[in-house]
């Protein structure tokens, strides 16, 4: 039998389907997109560069993947589709070619106090059902060894109908948890310090309870003072047990004082109910401190910390605790998984040994899975998310990075490109928003936005190769091999702030002087120690104010001008101007649009459909009423100026008629860390990471007054562009020069090289690390090349 043969020597022409290798976006508008339109090749690797606020994620983010997105709930019945959030279809004229998005963004993972590494990586879920198949003594199903279920049994009789008659019937039920009864499963306990309750030196006369609004003779001190349970004159050291009782923990007792119905209840209780209950970012600062002073927070007595009661502690496996593999570090406890050789539960070990192996080929093995997923870095928790789609089978999908760099020292920056590339060469599209130049080299396609930030950027500045992006002329392109030198002379610290024994996370009883006066850069590779050093020995209080990568609190009707506190002076500049009131030029008050409450737009919700915004056709947007739009500040109106940049609104307050000195230095401290670009009035939750973080430095910069002298910076480079380093630098210098001490945990070159002195941890992450193994000039680091960060900076600085 022979076989056919080809004849024809043509190829034959690709199939139709074959055609489909762009992503098409035509007139994107998001945000401060200008009409853009780009076309980005298929299975491949695509870098999307350009200042902060140039419009990389509203582009990325905002416009590709919510619009892949949106397509994807709409294949869902209108029942499920109830159930889904409403997205509204981007401000794109047409977008085509897409492909199933999956986003792995640095939005940090839940700071639930009962959310940990290996509840949101589902390695907890696989050895809970080991150690219920495993585990000795047997004690029950995986809910036995959650810490998030109660063991709870009851008992009682049951009505049903049988037969046309009514039986009653006795029924009982057990469900055996893993949950501490103590500590609920949180693994940490509370307590109130009763010192800062009250001074028990005194009576209740005499002002003895020192809670804020508790003092003055208010109604919350004659409740207690005139409450009739105690004496008001006698101090409350010679209160007898029944009176401090009374006094501490009285359950809600209805009475009558001064004629009037009010409820007497302990001050414990009453405390917990009114001010711990209540979200510690939302509280006013004074409150805030005192909860700060009065609560502590200490390890469960009961379960140590681990969360789990007695007897999920007690099944082991080969001397082994869920307990103790769960605060294993995740290298360690891979290898654990590894010697186990349990034939009846193979397909489960294979599963949660490659879960374990993502994390360590991922530079993750140093954490824990008992680790609490609120305690992430950003870079943390994106690579955490990463995870799930290492091993997968999905091919053809366009996977979205923001930054997947961020927190990564240079040593594993390489690690972090090749699992970019591993992803893209088994058949996906991968978009990456990006300004390191080390993951920018590996593109196959670069996207340019710029050329500045805010309403001057939005638009394609190049598209192209990466040597097409070094030449094409742009910021990004100009920038990109920029090198900073090391100093040549360094600062003279003004004194040391000694810490001694650190021993927080991986610590190894750390000794070390910092210096105070200089630019102190902390630094070595992910998971080295860091920020415990950092953040566990050098407590935000008097004197030291903490920068940290946290989110900012606010809803869209919370914009730069209400964070910074500019909108006051500006309120009461424009009432005294008028001989008004300042509630009216406030859109959440007085002055607000009755139509749309001060929004500027109408939110229309149609249930399973994406939700419509259309500007309010009131207030036109403006979302103040008409009459307040009459009264004007230097010829312009409230809503004129919200809609300033800070640049403009710098002239437009610093002289002439509007010259208001309070507004203009925020202002100008706004300025300084390089936000001369936004807008007054743009809703926080549309700014990017950096510059929610550059808001916060501009915000803790006024605190001057307080004898704020030590800032402490997490990772400031954090979403920075490459010619924007070079401003943060100078904000630094002028920082210290200004009488500061500044400490920066940081793995950005340049701001190593611009330090006076450096401390590098490590020499590796997790137990490998948590030693200092270099405290000097970046200079003498780089002469030494001792440690990994001397490699990479010797490299860097091009010796």
């Amino acid at each position: 039998m022979s076989m056919a043969t080809r004849t024809d020597t043509q190829s034959p022409a690709p199939h139709a389907a074959d055609s489909h290798d762009l992503i098409r976006v035509h007139g994107a508008r998001e945000n401060n997109l200008k009409d853009v339109s780009i076309e980005i090749p298929k299975r491949r690797l695509t870098v999307f560069t350009g200042v902060s606020g140039s419009g990389k994620s509203s582009l990325v983010f905002n416009t590709i993947a919510a619009e892949s997105q949106r397509l994807i709930n709409e294949t869902y019945s209108a029942f499920v589709q109830g159930f889904m959030p409403t997205l509204a279809r981007p401000e794109v004229d047409v977008l085509d070619g897409l492909t199933t998005v999956i986003t792995v963004d640095q939005q940090r993972l839940g700071a639930d106090p009962r959310s940990t590494v290996g509840t949101a990586t589902d390695a907890n879920a696989m050895l809970r059902i080991l150690f219920s198949r495993l585990g000795k003594p047997h004690i029950g199903s995986p809910k036995a060894f959650s810490f998030n279920v109660a063991s709870i049994s009851g008992a009682g009789a049951v009505t049903m109908e049988r037969g046309g008659q009514k039986v009653k019937e006795r029924r009982s039920f057990s469900i055996t948890g893993g949950m501490c009864p103590r500590c609920e499963g949180r693994g940490t306990v509370t307590d109130l310090d009763l010192t800062q309750l009250y001074d028990d030196s005194k009576s209740l006369s005499e002002g003895a309870i020192t809670i804020p609004g508790y003092t003055g003779g208010g109604w919350n001190s004659r409740l207690y003072s005139e409450s009739g349970f105690f004496d008001a004159d006698k101090p409350i050291r010679k209160f007898t047990k029944k009176e401090l009782q009374d006094f501490l923990h009285r359950e809600p007792t209805r009475m009558k004082i001064a004629g009037i119905n009010m409820t007497y209840e302990g001050l414990i209780p009453r405390i917990q109910k009114s001010m711990l209950a209540k979200d510690r970012e939302g509280m006013q600062p004074h409150i805030r401190e005192f909860v700060d002073r009065a609560v502590t927070f200490t390890t469960c007595p009961e379960c140590d910390g681990t969360r789990l009661n007695e007897g999920a502690r007690s099944s082991k496996i080969e001397r082994i605790s869920i307990a103790d593999a769960c605060a294993m570090q995740i290298s360690d406890l891979a290898e654990w998984i590894r010697g186990l050789d349990e034939p009846s539960v193979a397909p489960l070990l294979t599963a949660l040994q490659q879960t374990l192996d993502s994390f360590v080929e991922i530079g993750l093995g140093y954490l824990s899975l008992d680790r609490p997923a609120g305690t992430l870095s950003g870079g943390e928790a994106q690579r955490v998310k990463m995870i799930r789609h290492l091993g997968s089978s999905l091919t053809d999908v366009t996977y979205v990075f923001d930054e997947p760099t961020i927190g990564l020292h240079p040593h594993d920056i390489q690690r972090m490109n090749d699992l970019l590339l591993r992803l893209r060469d088994k058949g996906n599209t991968v978009l990456v928003v990006e300004h390191k130049p080390e993951t920018i080299a590996i593109a196959d396609h670069v996207v340019d936005l710029g050329p500045g930030a805010g309403t001057a950027g939005g638009t394609v500045c190049f598209e192209g190769t990466v040597e097409g992006l070094r030449t094409g002329g742009t910021i990004t392109g100009r920038h990109f091999d920029d090198r900073a030198a090391v100093k040549e002379t360094v600062r003279k610290p003004t004194g040391t702030l000694e810490i001694r024994g650190a021993s927080t996370h991986n610590l190894r009883g750390v000794d070390v002087d910092v210096p105070l006066g200089v630019l102190a850069v902390v630094t070595g590779v992910a998971g080295s120690g860091k920020s415990s050093l950092v953040h566990g020995s050098i407590p935000a209080g008097e004197g030291v104010v903490s920068v940290d990568q946290g989110a900012i609190r606010g809803s869209r009707r919370s914009n730069p001008a209400t964070y910074t506190g500019l909108l006051d002076p500006i309120r009461k500049a424009f009432a005294k101007a008028n001989g008004v009131k300042p509630a009216l030029f406030s859109a959440n008050s007085e002055g607000a649009c009755p139509t749309c409450n001060g929004a500027g737009v109408i939110y229309t919700d149609l249930a399973m459909m994406a939700g419509v915004a259309t500007t309010c056709e009131e207030c036109e947007g403006k979302r103040f009423q008409a009459s307040v739009l009459d009264y004007h500040l230097g010829g312009r109106d409230i809503s004129e100026v919200l809609a300033m940049s800070v640049t403009e609104a710098e002239e437009f307050f610093g002289a002439g008629e509007a010259h208001t000195p309070a507004a203009h230095r925020v202002l100008t401290r706004l300025s300084d860390v390089g936000l001369g670009y936004l807008s007054l009035g743009q809703p926080l939750t549309t700014l990017s990471g950096g510059e929610r973080q550059r808001l916060k430095l501009a915000t803790h910069m006024a605190e001057k007054g307080g004898g704020r002298s030590v800032f402490v910076l997490d990772e400031p480079t954090a979403g920075l562009h490459l010619a924007d380093v070079e401003q943060l630098l100078g904000l630094l210098d002028r920082l210290v020069d200004a009488g500061k001490s500044v400490i920066v945990v940081e793995h950005h070159q340049a701001v190593m090289a611009h330090a006076d002195w450096i401390i590098d941890l490590g020499p590796g992450a997790g137990h490998d690390g948590g030693r200092i193994v270099f405290e000097g000039t970046p200079a003498d680091l780089v002469a030494a090349r001792s440690t990994l960060t001397g490699e990479h900076l010797a490299t860097y600085v091009g010796t």
